[in-house]
C-alpha cells in the first residue's frame, strides 16, 4: 500500500512527475499497469488542480516577474519556444521531458491556451509517456535480470 501512495504523490510532485514516479513503482515491485496508472493519475490530478487556479497562479506569476529584475528561466525560454514552433500540442507533448507538465500547463495557459484544450492534450502528454516510461523500464529489469541470470 505504501508503494502506491509513493507512485501516486511522487508523480504529483512538480520536478518528480512521471518521469521518476512510474518508473519507481516498477522497480518497487508493482505491476506495470498498475504503476503507469498510479503515475498518471497522481500527475494528472496536480494538473487538474493547477487548471482550476489558473487565474490565482497567473497573478502571482506575473508580480513575480514584475518584482524581479532578473531575466526568465532556461526552462520558461524553452517552453516560450516551443509553444511559438509547436503550439499547445507541442508544448504538451514535449513538455513533461523538457520542462516538466505543471511549467507546460502554467504556460500553455498563460499563453492563451483554453482550459479544456490544455487538460485534454496534457492528459494524453501525460498517458503517452507514462506508458513509454513504463514499458522502458520494464524492459530494462527485464533485460537486468535476464543478463544476471544469464551470467551466474
Amino acid at each position: 500500500m505504501l508503494t502506491y501512495l509513493l507512485v501516486f504523490f511522487a508523480a504529483a510532485v512538480p520536478g518528480i512527475e512521471i518521469l521518476v514516479a512510474v518508473p519507481l513503482g516498477i522497480v518497487r515491485g508493482l505491476p506495470v499497469p498498475v504503476a503507469i496508472i498510479l503515475g498518471f493519475l497522481g500527475n494528472a490530478s496536480t494538473i487538474i488542480l493547477e487548471i482550476l487556479i489558473f487565474q490565482r497562479l497567473k497573478n502571482w506569476w506575473e508580480n513575480r516577474k514584475k518584482s524581479e529584475v532578473t531575466k526568465l528561466s532556461k526552462r520558461t525560454v524553452r517552453a516560450e519556444n516551443i509553444w511559438r514552433r509547436y503550439g499547445i500540442p507541442g508544448l504538451a507533448l514535449l513538455g513533461p521531458i523538457l520542462i516538466g507538465s505543471h511549467l507546460a500547463a502554467f504556460l500553455a495557459l498563460a499563453l492563451g491556451s483554453s482550459k479544456k484544450q490544455t487538460a485534454v492534450w496534457l492528459f494524453i502528454s501525460l498517458a503517452a509517456w507514462s506508458i513509454v516510461f513504463g514499458t522502458l523500464t520494464a524492459l530494462g529489469v527485464d533485460a537486468f535480470f535476464w543478463t544476471q541470470n544469464k551470467f551466474q
